[in-house]
């Protein structure tokens, strides 16, 4: 991008300025002055300094990004240089932008001449200053005093609708040139103190100084807030991950060649109470009588730890990872304290292939969550029990297709037992030794206007967990797979969602039949939800108020292990994009926990199985009053 006085380097957009001597009407009180100057000892352009620092250095204020330099038409006017802030999906986010940059601006003159632009009719909604500039220098001074301020933008090519030609020149007499330096000299006063503020590194004694480990972390390692809260949020969009980085690298949010980094931490405290002892059939900690002893519990505790890398390489090439601290729901031995239940993972690992801008395919590989179903909850933090049922996670490869509303993706699953939720024989053992298992998923979603959606889809996965017979033993070897399918559905309107989804295996789960207890014929396993969210915006951030019922079946009518259920009222506050405060009530009625479902754990006082008799409790009921936390960079 070239200034005045000046030549910012070529990673920022090369622009030429027109060879034209005119400004546009009053252009340095329109946000800045038309001329900076260099200055310190490498001659860099002020407004070059101030648009690096501020975005490499300090977060943005508005949610997305700019958009593209190609995104821009005016809509009246002549032709020249535009100055774009934000490119939005929706009318109303754009609004909303437009309400938080003009208050952010509010002490820049004419900081409330931003509009909205939607006449490329390619369904983004861009905010942008009012008036085109005739020269660059102008535009792009205006763009150093926004970033300067905080927000983000750039300068594009503005070409008036209809081929216009330019606007005559407005020429300057002495007179006005005179009013402008001086308006120049100050501006750049103010950009330098800014500058100077913001940008200069504190000092260091000198014997430990990095200068270039400062400029690295500044310009290679990034962070992101609003972008790490969704990556690791475990209630949305959860088997699709690869989308959210696609569309994140597509919008800018993920520049090429940089590294973000991105954390996340839920705290909780609860009480919970049981009409059985030690029978608490809550899921979000796994039931064990190992953590949870008589007929009421509490506790104050980290529940899960996040810590995730997202490496864009080039163009088309994105590595990622996430490690997770779960203790409250690992499968270690042991109280939530032991060391077995204490160990970090790798929760997601793999290498994703796709550039939006060039392709609508897109493949990923490593180990991943496997897309069936939708499995998302409404509630700020329960997890649905479709989720704890059919939500997969397993090393495969997934290939990808996204255009407009369609998506569809397919995943060659690992054999043998995975993490969750698959399992496909390896020669009659568990052992994952060939890439036989898959599943599949399309689905729709439907504009309805311009702030509702309705999603359509359906999924199929070739082997589910629920393939062992009795006695049933997590990660235990299968005779043959169990297929599964699974319908599911959302609408968005407004502010206001509903979704439901449906799962069942296509045969029955050899292992829901005990020999000892016969007239219980083996079932197959049924999973669903419905639920509502509805969020209200007040000054000090969105509420969400939502209800959800999931259930599980895994037996007859009658047997103990028949259904689990779920009902969870929830509320949540976020009080910034990436902090979220919530609390939930959750009624859990039954006590299925799949290990041993149907029996072969319970022992007599001699040491021997009773046929009989299982752990298993479908009169159970239990109830949880939570409250927690969750926060992300």
């Amino acid at each position: 991008m070239t200034v005045p006085g000046g030549t910012c380097p070529a990673d920022h957009r090369p622009e030429s300025s027109p060879p034209a001597r005119a400004f546009p009407q009053d252009p340095l009180r329109f946000l800045g002055a038309g001329r900076l100057h260099r200055f310190g000892p490498r001659g860099a352009p002020v407004a070059c300094l101030v648009l690096f620092a501020t975005f490499a250095a300090m977060p943005p204020l508005h949610a997305l990004h700019p958009g593209s330099p190609e995104d821009i038409t005016v809509t009246a006017g002549p032709a020249g240089w535009q100055v774009q802030l934000g490119a939005f999906r929706s009318e109303t986010l754009a609004v909303k932008a437009r309400a938080a940059l003009a208050q952010t601006l509010a002490d820049l003159p004419r900081a409330g001449m931003l509009v909205i632009d939607d006449s490329k009719r390619d369904g983004l909604f861009r905010v942008v200053l009012a008036d085109a500039f005739a020269h660059h220098g102008a535009a792009a001074a205006a763009c150093a005093a926004i970033t300067a301020h905080g927000a983000q933008c750039f300068t594009v090519r503005a070409v008036a609708r209809g081929g216009a030609a330019p606007a005559p020149a407005h020429h300057l007499v002495p007179k006005q040139f005179d009013t402008l330096e001086a308006e120049v000299r100050q501006l750049r006063k103010e950009i330098e103190a800014i500058k100077v503020e913001r940008i200069r590194p504190p000092r260091a004694p000198p014997s430990r100084a990095v200068p270039a480990a400062e400029t690295t972390a500044a310009g290679f390692v990034r962070t992101d807030s609003k972008f790490g809260y969704n990556v690791l949020d475990p209630t949305t969009e959860i088997n699709r991950k690869q989308r959210l980085i696609l569309e994140r690298r597509h919008d800018g949010t993920l520049a090429p060649d940089s590294l973000h980094v991105h954390g996340a931490v839920t705290a909780i405290a609860n009480y919970q109470s049981s009409n059985r002892n030690d029978k608490f059939g809550y899921l979000m900690r796994h039931p064990t009588a190992r953590n949870q002893v008589g007929d009421t519990v509490s506790e104050a505790t980290i529940h899960s730890a996040q810590l995730g890398f997202t490496a864009t390489l080039g163009d088309w090439v994105t590595g990622h990872a996430v490690m997770l601290f779960d203790p409250e729901q690992s499968f270690g031995d042991g109280t939530n304290t032991d060391i077995d239940r204490n160990q970090l993972q790798v929760r997601r690992a793999y290498v994703l292939f796709g550039d939006r801008d060039k392709t609508r395919f897109y493949a990923s590989l490593g180990k991943m969550a496997v897309p069936f179903g939708l499995t998302d909850t409404v509630n700020p933090f329960s997890a649905s029990t479709v989720w704890h049922v059919f939500g997969g996670l397993a090393n495969g490869v997934t290939v990808g297709y996204a255009n407009e509303g369609l998506s569809l993706s397919i995943m060659g699953i690992q054999g043998g037992a995975q993490f969750r939720a698959a399992n496909t024989p390896v020669n009659g053992t568990a052992v994952p030794g060939r890439l036989n298992n898959f599943a599949a998923d399309a689905n729709y979603r439907f504009g309805l206007g311009s702030t509702g959606t309705l999603l359509l889809g359906g999924s199929y996965q070739h082997g589910t967990a629920y393939c062992q017979g009795f006695p049933i033993v997590h990660f235990g070897a299968c005779e043959e797979n169990n297929p599964a399918f699974d319908v599911y559905a959302r609408l968005v309107h407004d502010d206001l969602m509903l979704k439901g989804e449906f799962a069942r295996t296509t045969a029955a789960w050899s292992g829901t039949f005990n020999p000892g207890m016969p007239q219980f014929a083996a079932s197959k396993v049924t999973s669903f939800d419905i639920g509502v969210r509805y969020r209200h915006v007040i000054d000090a951030g969105p509420v969400d108020v939502s209800a959800e019922f999931s259930r599980l079946v895994a037996g007859p009518d009658g047997a103990p292990w028949e259904r689990q259920d779920q009902f969870v009222v929830g509320t949540a506050w976020f009080a910034r994009p990436n902090a979220k405060l919530f609390a939930e009530y959750i009624h859990v009625e039954g006590y299925t926990p799949l290990n041993f479902l149907s029996g072969g754990s319970v022992r007599d006082d001699r040491g021997e199985v009773v046929p009989d008799q299982t752990q298993s409790d479908s009169s159970a009921r239990s109830d949880v009053f939570m409250i927690g936390v969750n926060v992300a960079f």
